[in-house]
């Protein structure tokens, strides 16, 4: 709740900054998701395969999609930046004991608000800002693999009409950012910008519509963008 109540709060600065702000400025470039993961084991898989205790776990490859960004700034160094981004796209697959095995995909829009102070390095152009802010994922078209239907039924947890299916929770989280700005002209130049965000998913395997598995997933990435800006 503390985190909603935090998101909204932003939300709400950053709607009545439009009539405020100095500047409005769109970045468009490449923003690539980098997960720093780490999961808890799957204790049912290692029960019934007879792996050993906390041996398994899975990891997230990294994705990268069209990014998009929006920012306000005011004179006194203070702005707003909403990320955004085309859907993500990600394989999950198993890790230590069942390292290589294709557990399914998701995708996900992670849209991440940051409150960020700039400053003048006295180099005509060259502004870098620190940022500090809240993000909501959303995941979306869960699959289960073949490769982990196919293992569940050499593992006689699953027959062969038994339908299994993958579910990722939704995430809320602080977020931490880094960058540059880059002015090359009077409305035209770049941004180099990396964060990390707060990503904790719940990872639930589920037969005929029943959890028979789940893991909590940190999914932490760093998140890096270059982008061609335009101010207004």
């Amino acid at each position: 709740m503390k985190r909603l109540t935090s998101a909204v709060a932003l939300a709400t600065l950053f709607a009545a900054s439009f009539a405020q702000a100095q500047d409005f400025s769109i970045n468009v470039g490449a923003i690539s998701v980098i997960p720093d993961d780490s999961s808890s084991s799957l204790n049912t898989v290692e029960q019934v395969a007879g792996l050993p205790a906390n041996s398994t776990g899975v990891a997230v490859n990294t994705n990268t999609q069209l990014g998009l960004t929006f920012d306000y700034q005011w004179e006194n160094g203070w702005g707003l930046e909403l990320v955004a981004a085309t859907p993500f796209s990600h394989d999950i697959y198993g890790s230590g004991t069942l390292s290589g095995l294709s557990i399914g995909k998701t995708k996900h829009l992670p849209p991440t608000l940051f409150v960020q102070y700039h400053w003048d390095t006295g180099v005509q152009g060259l502004e870098p800002f620190v940022g500090l802010g809240v993000n909501y994922t959303t995941f979306f078209d869960d699959q289960a693999s073949s490769e982990l239907t196919q293992t569940l039924q050499t593992l006689g947890v699953a027959g062969a009409d038994d339908s299994v299916d993958l579910a990722l929770s939704n995430s809320w989280g602080a977020a931490i950012q880094a960058g540059v700005n880059w002015q090359i002209s009077e409305r035209w130049g770049a941004q180099l910008m990396v964060s990390h965000i707060d990503i904790d998913t719940t990872a639930s395997v589920r037969l005929n519509g029943s959890t028979i598995e789940q893991t909590d997933v940190a999914i932490d990435p760093y998140v890096a963008m270059i982008a061609l800006r335009y101010t207004f």
